[in-house]
């Protein structure tokens, strides 16, 4: 939980800003930014509203006016039970459509008319239910990177940092396990299952390789690697750790290695950077998300200047999707 989101002023903005992202962003930018932060919490405070933050999003952003910092799994769980009049979700459509579906009542706003992901892009609900009619009987796990339409053809929903322990719960041998290719294969080596899976991948963790691990072993040979488990399962097994974006916060935070580099998504790897002056941080990343890219600070701005744009799931789609969702939230 960040506890400085209720920051008003501009110049206290920029110095909060300044003592926690110096390192990270210019201080040109820093000045802009505050700017910018101050108006939006004055605006949520006005709507009473919340916003919630991907680890993902632009430090200037995750670090000023996001009330609930974190992975997918958290978010999900903050807007299940928020009571905020306005929920609005930094991040991309699918997170946006899951607090829909978890809290109904409640206005959701995406700061971005479109807020893609290559996962969620990738697989249909008409996919999931040939999938049904190829394999009957075999449980559905989805990952929680898709649109509520595949969610309601679903069994149970999982994320990254719960994926094993939900394929684990379920009484068969065989699952289908949809859509991201990557993390289906280092869940069947976790598990010893055996996953039906898909051709989606991330395009932000299909980018890293083997070679990249070696490359900065190389030259850096004390340096900690983590890795998400979207990443292709090769580079999974060369890595030091691997782990959703929380339980890699976690890791860094905990450990007294001399130096760490993430292969993720790179703000997420300026936002562990700042949160943790003391370590250092490798800064080698060139990839970043371009969805992600699209939630700023200009944009939720708008957002709750003009209440735009607003999250609709159809009501028979939601409930049969909060089932799925719901028996994530009660193994997890």
């Amino acid at each position: 939980m960040h506890t400085l989101t209720t920051i008003e002023t501009a110049h206290d903005m920029y110095l909060h800003l300044r003592a926690t992202l110096r390192d990270v962003v210019p201080d040109v930018e820093l000045r802009y930014k505050a700017e910018l932060a101050a108006e939006i919490n004055v605006l949520k405070r006005e709507r009473n509203a919340i916003i919630l933050g991907h680890n993902y999003m632009e430090p200037a952003l995750f670090h000023s006016v996001a009330d609930v910092g974190g992975d997918s799994l958290e978010l999900s769980r903050q807007a299940a039970t928020t009571d905020k009049d306005i929920i609005v979700f930094c991040g991309v459509r699918f997170m946006a459509e899951t607090a829909k579906i978890l809290n109904p009542t409640r206005t959701v706003l995406l700061p971005s008319a479109h807020g893609g992901c290559s996962l969620a892009d990738g697989i249909t609900a008409a996919d999931v239910r040939a999938l049904r009619a190829r394999y009957p009987g075999v449980p559905v796990v989805t990952y929680i990177n898709t649109s509520a339409e595949v969610k309601a053809e679903s069994d149970i929903i999982c994320t990254s940092g719960n994926a094993a322990r939900i394929v684990n719960s379920l009484d068969s041998d065989t699952v289908i396990f949809l859509p991201d290719e990557y993390l289906a294969g280092n869940v069947a080596k976790e598990t010893g299952k055996t996953l039906i899976g898909w051709t989606a991948r991330c395009e932000v963790h299909d980018k890293f390789t083997v070679e990249d691990v070696a490359n900065v072993r190389a030259q850096f040979p004390d340096t900690v690697i983590l890795a998400h488990p979207e990443c292709r399962p090769e580079v999974v097994d060369v890595v030091d750790f691997t782990g959703s974006t929380s339980a890699m916060i976690q890791y860094v935070e905990r450990s007294t290695a001399p130096r760490y580099l993430l292969l993720t998504e790179c703000s997420m790897g300026d936002n562990i950077a700042a949160a943790n002056p003391g370590k250092e941080m490798l800064r080698l990343c060139s990839v970043r998300c371009p969805h992600m890219n699209e939630i700023t600070l200009e944009e939720t701005l708008a957002a709750l200047q003009h209440l735009q744009y607003v999250i609709e799931v159809p009501e028979d789609v939601r409930l049969r999707a909060h089932q799925a969702l719901s028996r994530m939230l009660a193994v997890t």
